[in-house]
C-alpha cells in the first residue's frame, strides 16, 4: 500500500501544533532545538537537512523521512542530492536502511510530484 507522505507531513504538523497547546514547554524547547540544529552555520540548512534525512532513513521514521524530505526540497536540495543521501543512509543501515531508502524515494517522488 502506498504510503502518502504530504498527507502524513500535513498530519503530524497538525498533532504537533496539538501538542504545543497541551504541552507547551517541551515543545518550545524542541522547536529552539530544531531551530538552532537547522539554522545556517558552518554547515548549510541543506546540509543539515539532508544529514537528518539520512538519519531518519537509519532509525526507520516515516515521519521523520516525510518533515526531513519536505525541509530538504524547501532548503534547495536537489534530487540528486537527496538521492545520494539515501545511498549513505543504506550504507550505514543496511537491509532496514535500505527498505526506508526506498520509501524516502517514494516520498520524494510525491513531494516533487506537489511541487510542479
Amino acid at each position: 500500500m502506498l504510503k502518502d507522505y504530504s498527507n502524513k507531513y500535513n498530519n503530524l504538523t497538525k498533532l504537533m501544533d496539538e501538542l504545543e497547546t497541551k504541552i507547551p514547554e517541551t515543545m518550545k524547547g524542541f522547536n529552539d532545538l530544531h531551530e538552532a540544529s537547522i539554522t545556517k552555520g558552518i554547515l548549510p540548512s541543506k546540509t543539515k537537512e539532508l544529514i537528518a534525512l539520512g538519519i531518519a532513513i537509519t532509525v526507520r521514521c516515516d515521519g521523520c523521512i516525510s518533515f526531513h524530505i519536505h525541509d530538504a526540497l524547501k532548503a534547495g536540495a536537489t534530487s540528486e542530492e537527496i538521492m545520494e543521501t539515501i545511498s549513505v543512509a543504506i550504507l550505514m543501515g543496511g537491509g532496514p536502511a535500505l527498505i526506508y531508502g526506498c520509501e524516502a524515494m517514494e516520498a520524494l517522488e510525491q513531494f516533487v510530484v506537489l511541487e510542479q
